[in-house]
């Protein structure tokens, strides 16, 4: 079994392990020929399934196992990941390796960087060793005394190499086998959301406004208040809904003219005539499809933003939501894309 690569991409790498590290600190990792594949499945709280072909993030790719398509499962902690990244992110170049230490499966990350020394040497006027050190007619000359003693300040490239292991699980296939993405209907509405960090700061306003205002003494609005549930809507006429409903406060933002991007007939389980989104586009733009969602969670989903990438949410009413997060190639402007997608659950009323 082997693995060795050149990191390319890091500051997308990074920003994308610590999107996923703040829904959880475990992610199976899944290395073949053509893809790394990310997969994050909490106890509570949305999962997340990113798939990345090999060149968005690496270069130099050389992987070997006696597996289909040379397959390697790895349970990978994402915190220690996310912090050999970030010592990465000014480097000069890095790779990643899979070895072993004392028995014990590592990840070792060698990070190269390359850092300005700084030298001074001293020089002094040859004329002024004599008479005392200095010459009588130095005195009058400016140009004598500044070269009696000059600092020559020089810069030297020096490269400094750093190692940090990533202590790893290696699974079985068999292991992995029940590891299953959700599956969901088609769903009822399809929209492009607005940039996520936006979305992002009004939900947290929200969530906060539930969580510090005051409620009632009973049990449930104590539970309610603490875990505060978000109400998210769309409908297929470019409207989002996002509405914070408590026993004192109702309060909602609105977000018009957004896209409900156009079926891809190849990628349907059903005609495109059938599809559910063509009932909810006739029934007009009132007719919303609505997930509720928990804020805190939802926060940690809305993380993602930060990989600057356009998201299409499906909305199947009162039942789930699912992200898609296209990843764009910054050495491709416009051209390849990588998905990373989220499964919101929705909760009950």
């Amino acid at each position: 079994m082997r693995f060795k690569t050149d990191l390319k991409n890091i500051r997308t790498f990074s920003k994308l392990t610590a999107a996923l590290n703040s829904l959880e600190k475990i992610a199976w990792v899944r290395l073949d020929d053509d893809s790394v594949r990310f997969t994050v499945i909490p106890d509570t709280g949305s999962q997340v399934w990113a798939s990345l072909s090999v060149d968005l993030i690496f270069e130099n790719y050389n992987l070997q196992s006696n597996e289909l398509n040379n397959t390697i499962n790895l349970e990978l902690p994402l915190g220690l990941l996310q912090r050999a990244l970030k010592s990465a992110l000014n480097s000069n170049h890095a790779n990643l390796r899979l070895t072993k230490r004392d028995g014990v499966p590592m990840l070792s990350m060698t990070i190269h960087t390359h850092t300005k020394e700084q030298t001074t040497a001293h020089h002094e006027n040859p004329r002024a060793r004599f008479n005392g050190g200095h010459h009588e007619d130095d005195y009058d000359d400016p140009f004598a005394q500044a070269d009696m003693q000059t600092d020559l300040t020089m810069k030297r490239e020096r490269e400094k190499v750093i190692t940090q292991d990533i202590p790893v699980r290696v699974l079985h296939p068999d292991t992995v086998e029940t590891i299953m993405q959700p599956k969901v209907r088609e769903p009822d509405v399809h929209i492009q959301l607005p940039p996520l960090l936006q979305l992002k700061a009004i939900s947290d306003r929200f969530t906060k406004l539930a969580l510090t205002t005051s409620s009632t003494s009973s049990t449930a609005a104590r539970s309610e208040r603490n875990n505060p549930k978000l109400e998210l809507s769309a409908n297929m006429f470019g409207n989002l809904r996002l509405r914070l409903f408590t026993d004192t406060l109702d309060i909602t933002s609105v977000w018009d003219n957004l896209e409900n991007p156009e079926l891809d007939p190849s990628q349907l389980t059903v005609p495109v005539e059938e599809h559910p989104s063509v009932a909810f586009r006739e029934g007009g733009a009132d007719k919303w499809a609505t997930v509720r969602v928990d804020g805190k969670d939802w926060s940690k989903v809305l993380s993602v933003g930060r990989l600057e990438g356009r998201v299409i949410a499906c909305f199947v009413d009162d039942h789930a939501l699912i992200l898609y997060v296209y990843v764009p190639h910054h050495d491709d402007p416009g051209g390849a894309e990588d998905v990373v997608t989220y499964y919101v659950s929705s909760y009950s009323v």
